[in-house]
This record gives C-alpha cells, structure tokens and sequence, in this order.
C-alpha cells in the first residue's frame, strides 16, 4: 500500500517538475522576430531565446511598430495573459512607437503609457508571474560632440512605474548608450542596419537605419540584457544553457 502512495504521490509531482517555464516577451521591432524580407534587420529577442537551458521556453510576442497601446488593441497582450501559468516570466519593452507624436496610429500620451504599463504589471502578478520591465533600447544619434543623444523621453516614465509597482527593471536605454558609446562612431554603427546600395536584395538602394540591429548587434544587446539579468542575480540568469564540456576542448 505504500509503495503505491509513492508511486501515486511521484506522478502528481512530476508533470509539475517537467513543466518549463516560459518568458513571454512584449515589446516593438527592436526586440521582435522578423520576416525574411526585413534580413538582416534583427530584434536582440532573438539571440535572447537561445541562451536558456530545456526548463525555460522563451515565447517572443514582441511586433514591429506596435506601442503599448496598440499591442492591447489588437488583442496581442491578452494572449499572453490567457497564456500565463504561475512562475513564467514577462519582459515587458516598449517606448519607441508610444513616444512619437508624429505616429497618430500608435502614439500613446504619457499617462496612458503608464497606465498600460502598470497594467501589464499587475496582470502578470494576477496570474501568479513575474514581470520585468526595461527601457528601451537606445537610438544610435550621435551629436556634434561625439555623444549618443538621450532620444526616448518615455525612459524616467518606465522608471517611475518600476519604483511604483515594485518590480524588477532593467534600464537597456543606459546600458546600450554606454555600450555603444564606448564602440564610437564607426565601430557601433556595425551593430545596425546599415547597407550600402546593391549590396542586399531586401535593400536595393541601401539603408541606413540607426534605430534597428543586425545580427551582430542583436546578439550582443542581448548579450547586454543577459549580463544585467546576472548582475541582479535574477533567477533566469541561473538557467542559462551551459556548454558541453566535449566542447570546450580543442582539437588540432
């Protein structure tokens, strides 16, 4: 009789001990998956997936072009919502499309861009996860003066939130201005999406875009978010992938 309350009691806990965990991500282009025509234009949320072991399942939900407000409109943060499971993660990043008066179709006023984000905290909670918010990722705008100009000024309003609500935050608006402020001129502008004429058939008059990363940009802004993860010894940071020791040795 005992051996089969153990065997009962052991299949009850497994499926929990099996299930993964998940990290929704919420956000605009400069963390989403893109579409083929937009190579090699790449959000950082891409590398980000890869960095994690089998007990974390990242689920990138970030979109181009969207702001807080139309990522609820169109149904987008409610999917995640109805997904939650108790102990998944939401990295929440937005500001690029909310902040810019110009975008009417997206454009979010201050007071709302809190509003949503506080919601998309609370909501989280309410489902027994945990939320992270971020800045946005820096523009690459560099002044006269061979500084990085300070471009998103939704930045303080992500901090209040942060602070409020008494949730973690991670200030990628700092972190990649530094960042590239240290690479300069030349070398930063290797980690976007810039392309001469000719040389890409997605970009046959070139482009120059100092908002948006390419590969290599992308993964090392990623490398960025997963360092900050670490220095806040943020549980995720415990679940990175770990190499096979096979392949750390070299071979001649």
């Amino acid at each position: 009789m005992k051996k089969l309350l153990c065997a009962l009691s052991l299949a009850a806990v497994l499926p929990a001990l099996a299930q993964a965990e998940t990290v929704y991500m919420a956000g605009d282009s400069t963390m989403a998956i893109k579409d083929v025509k937009d190579y090699p234009e790449t959000g950082w949320g891409v590398p980000f997936q890869v960095f994690f072991d089998d007990s974390v399942t990242v689920d990138n939900r970030a979109k181009n072009g969207r702001s807080t407000r139309t990522f609820i409109e169109e149904g987008r943060w409610q999917s995640i919502v109805d997904a939650l499971q108790p102990g998944d993660y939401v990295i929440i990043q937005f500001g690029h499309n909310d902040e810019v008066k110009k975008k009417v179709d997206r454009y979010t006023t201050p007071e709302q861009y809190q509003a949503n984000l506080v919601r998309f905290v609370r909501e989280t909670r309410a489902h027994g996860a945990h939320p992270l918010l971020m800045t946005p990722v820096t523009r690459r705008y560099f002044d006269n003066d061979g500084k990085i100009e300070h471009t998103h000024p939704y930045t303080p309003l992500v901090r209040e939130v942060a602070k409020q609500e008494k949730v973690t935050l991670i200030d990628m608006d700092e972190v990649t201005r530094a960042y590239f402020q240290q690479l300069g001129d030349r070398e930063s502008a290797l980690r976007f999406n810039h392309i001469p004429p000719g040389e890409h058939p997605n970009y046959p008059v070139g482009v120059r875009d100092d908002t948006h990363f390419n590969h290599l940009g992308a993964r090392e802004v990623a490398q960025l978010a997963l360092r900050e993860l670490k220095k806040i010894h943020h549980p995720l940071a415990d679940q990175v992938r770990h190499p096979d020791p096979k392949h750390l040795a070299l071979k001649y």
